[in-house]
């Protein structure tokens, strides 16, 4: 019986030798690492995931059961459905003014990760510097690592209100380097880019004969005067372009899992490849609602984006009632509040405002370069809420100043 046991733990604990030592060595999110901590308190109020807090639309759940009753539950073609792919090409065409074709340039894919991830697969060849702002998403750097590619962070600041500069970009430029990576609006910071912004960053792009990958998950989530710019929409950058977006933020779609990604015909015929192989294509009932979603859920998405623009202005006001200075983000639904004058790393102040003010946000620091010192907090969360998260924080932060 104890040899038995012997062997088991020495079986058990060889077991991570197992793995491909390019994923064992990547650290766990640093979002869902430290959301784990609050899981099932509810005493705790909750700026971390970036989810919206309504439901998805009822006539968008209705469109799916409806589909559902019909049977209408098998495969459908590798790229998605036809009408939901010239749904997707009518609309970005419409609000972007960026056209594509639905036949052969758009690809429906398993929430805008997957259209990331093929996107960079498809791309990377082992030893390529692929270019990423930050603060970023986290998953923007290991997911490049796992396709073989070199992560290479260009900071950005609050002082240019988190903005890509070609400056900085080209400074960061090597003989290896192949894939910007984009995200604007910015999740974390809620940053924008204007048409302005964009001009010089695209001469840099072609000098330099870089290919594009724009995450426009939040393109709808924009208060500033300027509507969204797409990347592909600035002249000469659609062929370099890799459009990816969805329809969990602006749609209140995040379980449904649907994205998709637009490009040039040779890019989408390649990953096409690598998704036919992975997921075959993404769920039917999903693709049903997105279309339900896209052709009579925009006065809905409309009057979301509207309430979240309420928000910020309380959360952004909130901070800085509170003395802590917070830039104005003009998009997504992030404010990125600075904590750098209470003396406190981002890791030691989310750790000690969780357990002393029961409220979760995120340290930024998890974000990369130039994160440290800022904490995320997500404003997809009920006024009721902002204002009590907000009146926690400013009684944590004057116990601070006490010390």
């Amino acid at each position: 019986m104890i040899l038995n046991e012997e062997r088991a733990e020495k079986h058990n604990k060889s077991m991570d030798s197992y793995l491909a030592p390019l994923v064992r060595d990547i650290a766990p999110s640093g979002i869902r690492k430290f959301f784990d901590l609050v899981s099932g308190n509810k005493d705790i109020i909750t700026l971390g995931v970036g989810e919206p807090d309504f439901v998805t639309p009822w006539h968008v759940r209705e469109a799916c059961m409806y589909s559902l009753e019909r049977g209408r539950t098998g495969y459908t073609s590798n790229a998605g459905t036809p009408e939901l792919r010239e749904a997707i090409g009518q609309y970005l065409h419409e609000n972007f003014q960026v056209a594509y074709e639905p036949s052969n340039q758009i690809l429906v894919t398993v929430g805008g990760s997957e259209a990331i991830d093929l996107a960079l697969r498809a791309l990377i060849v082992p030893g390529d510097e692929i270019l990423i702002p930050e603060p970023c998403y986290v998953s923007y750097s290991p997911i490049t690592t796992i396709g073989g590619g070199i992560p290479i962070g260009i900071e950005t600041t609050s002082e240019n209100g988190f903005k890509l500069t070609a400056e900085a970009l080209e400074a960061k430029i090597t003989p290896k380097s192949k894939v910007l990576m984009l995200c604007y609006p910015s999740n974390p910071t809620g940053a924008i880019m204007t048409y302005e912004d964009w001009l010089p960053i695209a001469k840099v792009i072609e000098k330099h004969d870089l290919i594009v990958i724009s995450d426009e998950i939040y393109a709808e989530l924009t208060y500033s005067d300027d509507k969204h710019v797409s990347f592909a929409a600035i002249p000469g950058m659609k062929e370099r372009t890799l459009l990816v977006s969805g329809f969990s933020k602006a749609f209140a779609m995040t379980g449904w899992r649907m994205g998709y990604v637009c490009a040039h015909e040779d890019f989408i015929a390649a990953m096409l490849k690598i998704h036919q192989y992975t997921v075959m294509c993404a769920p039917v009932m999903g693709q049903v609602a997105a279309l339900e979603a896209l052709t009579n859920g925009l006065e809905e998405k409309d009057r979301m984006v509207e309430s979240y623009n309420q928000r910020r202005r309380l959360i952004v006001q909130g901070f800085r009632d509170i003395g802590l200075t917070c830039h104005e983000p003009q998009g997504a639904f992030y404010a990125f509040p600075s904590i750098q004058d209470t003396g406190l790393s981002s890791d030691d102040f989310a750790q000690r405002l969780l357990v002393e003010a029961k409220v979760a946000a995120v340290p930024g620091n998890v974000f990369g370069l130039g994160g440290e010192g800022f904490l995320r907090c997500s404003y997809a969360t009920s006024v009721a809420q902002l204002t009590e998260a907000l009146e926690r924080i400013g009684r944590f932060v004057e116990q601070l100043k006490k010390g």
